[in-house]
């Protein structure tokens, strides 16, 4: 009788855990004019999905503090050489994975209220990863 109340009990438990699992949502490609994206990372599962996914952008943005802690909440404005603002968004965690045509680009990634800028160049297939560093909150 004892195993037999365990095993419903182990049962349940596996059942219950497994559909939290399944019912986790992960990150969505989003666009904006012709730049794709996604963001996200925060947890495991979303960090292992992305860099599942990371062969279909050109661009990665990793936002943390200089004491290597991971930040989210980023407000991330990417903008041609020219200065076209092509896309002003938020990152949901601290990975962002940006498409972009090859050419020369502005990002700024503000987080607490304190920017960072700098001017890159991607090309078409191979990824950059571009840190962004916070020395407080």
């Amino acid at each position: 009788m004892k195993r037999q109340a365990l095993s419903i009990v182990l049962a349940a438990l596996f059942a219950a855990i497994s559909g939290y699992t399944l019912a986790v949502s992960m990150p969505e490609t989003r666009t904006a004019g012709d730049v794709s994206y996604i963001s996200g990372g925060i947890g495991v599962a979303e960090q292992e999905y992305l860099v599942g996914r990371q062969s279909e952008f050109n661009l990665k943005l990793v936002f943390a503090m200089k004491s290597g802690n991971y930040v989210s909440d980023v407000k991330v404005t990417i903008a041609d050489a020219a200065g076209k603002q092509l896309l002003d968004t938020t990152s949901e965690g601290p990975w962002f994975l940006a498409k972009l045509p090859s050419g020369n680009y502005q990002v700024a990634a503000t987080f607490a209220g304190k920017a960072e800028k700098r001017t890159i160049a991607v090309g078409a297939k191979k990824l950059k990863t571009i840190d962004f560093r916070w020395s407080s909150e």
